[in-house]
């Protein structure tokens, strides 16, 4: 009896231990800080899904590496409004993510930041949302949840209207996705074209959601007389009726021209390379130096050739930005949540800070930094990541074309407006 009694304190007070220890937070593994990524795995810029994702990936493995682990939560938006809020909610109201990447397109971006992370209070940081109502959006008015890490349509607008005025036409069609990315683009691109002695004859708006068919917006185009048609959209329309463009010899007297939207290697592929090549067109570019040089070298040592698509460079720094806030927010000892790591987000991608790049040694220096509670500036692959009172940065616009060869794409100049 004695002895039973004995063995009952041991055991109580080796639970007593254990418990104590798990409590001081011994014994029990901290978890990674949980990042939500929207991304376009499917719907009409599905094609430029899976590249985010190998780019998210690859950021979430260097933060790994250089040692602040974090937990990647995926959300297929499908290019859409409805599916991108309901995988957003699900991110911030189930997974628990303190903070979200993307979305891609505009139309899924405004609404998710309107519905989900600006009441959530949780950070959102778009790497190909463009338009420029993400800048003046009135539910983010006080707020600032709401940011993106490439440049608005306003930069686009002055050198895709430049670059067409520069081509020689003088009529130019629009056919534009009806949301607030195609709308902006075509707000600005008319603006300048016209600026520049050019005439927008017609703008034809279309659905977010791939039709059929798109024969009779087509004919209403090739009523005004254009010498050249913008294709402002994305992938999923375009292939569509660009193939009836083609098939009904528009093409004879009418030229095209492209933009972020429409720059796609699978659309070659659908019509024929030979169709699409020495065409134009203009997107977010990257800027010059050890972070965008890191960045090509780890990707294709990682996965391969490196496709010519846009805004892999940005969803990796949007990644890495919200990884580096959250790890200055832990090692100044407060909650990682997604105030916080807001309020944090100038402080690791803005000057005064020391610089630090894109790559494992670059995060490895920025960590060790942030833990001697030192500011830093992170310089992005897409460009400095400089947010400014709204959540914009400012990044390049690349001016490419359409080639025969593959990836079909090729970059003929990058332009700082």
């Amino acid at each position: 009896m004695l002895r039973s009694k004995k063995l009952l304190l041991v055991i109580v007070v080796m639970v007593f231990l254990l418990s104590s220890f798990a409590w001081a937070g011994g014994g029990t593994e901290e978890k990674p800080v949980k990042i939500g990524a929207l991304i376009p795995l499917t719907g009409p810029l599905a094609e430029f899904g899976k590249a985010f994702r190998l780019s998210t990936d690859m950021a979430a493995e260097q933060l790994a590496e250089a040692g602040f682990p974090i937990e990647l939560k995926y959300g297929d938006t499908e290019t859409a409004a409805i599916p991108g809020v309901e995988a957003a909610r699900t991110l911030v109201d189930v997974e628990k993510v303190v903070a979200l990447i993307g979305a891609a397109a505009s139309g899924v971006t405004v609404p998710v930041a309107e519905s989900v992370a600006i009441p959530k209070q949780i950070p959102q940081i778009s790497n190909a949302s463009t338009s420029k109502l993400l800048t003046v959006l009135p539910a983010d008015a006080g707020k600032d949840f709401l940011f993106r890490t490439t440049s608005s349509d306003e930069i686009q607008g002055i050198v895709l209207g430049k670059l067409a005025a520069e081509e020689g036409y003088k009529a130019c069609a629009v056919f534009y996705v009806n949301n607030p990315y195609g709308q902006g683009l075509l707000e600005d691109f008319q603006k300048h074209f016209e600026a520049a002695g050019g005439k927008v004859v017609a703008a034809v708006p279309h659905d977010e959601k791939p039709a059929p068919t798109y024969v009779t917006e087509l004919r209403q185009i090739m009523q005004s007389d254009p010498d050249v048609m913008l294709a402002l959209g994305y992938p999923g329309q375009a292939t569509v009726y660009l193939k009836e463009f083609f098939e009904a010899g528009y093409i004879d007297s009418t030229d095209l021209i492209f933009c972020d939207g429409t720059k796609s290697v699978e659309m070659p592929k659908a019509l024929g390379p030979e169709n699409l090549a020495g065409f134009l067109g203009t997107a977010a570019g990257s800027v010059s130096g050890d972070s965008l040089t890191n960045f090509k070298n780890d990707y294709r040592a990682k996965y391969g050739e490196l496709p010519p698509q846009p805004y892999m460079d940005s969803i990796y720094d949007g990644v890495i930005v919200a990884g580096l806030a959250a790890a200055a927010a832990k090692f100044e000892g407060k909650e990682v949540n997604g105030v916080n790591v807001r309020d944090m987000l100038r402080k690791v991608s803005n000057p005064p800070g020391e610089v630090v790049v894109a790559g494992v040694d670059g995060l490895k220096k920025a960590l060790e930094l942030l833990k001697d509670g030192k500011d830093i500036n992170y310089e992005g692959v897409a460009g400095s990541q400089d947010f400014d009172e709204n959540g914009d940065v400012f990044t390049p616009i690349d001016v490419w074309k359409y080639v025969v060869d593959e990836p079909y794409i090729e970059t003929v100049r990058s332009v700082t407006p």
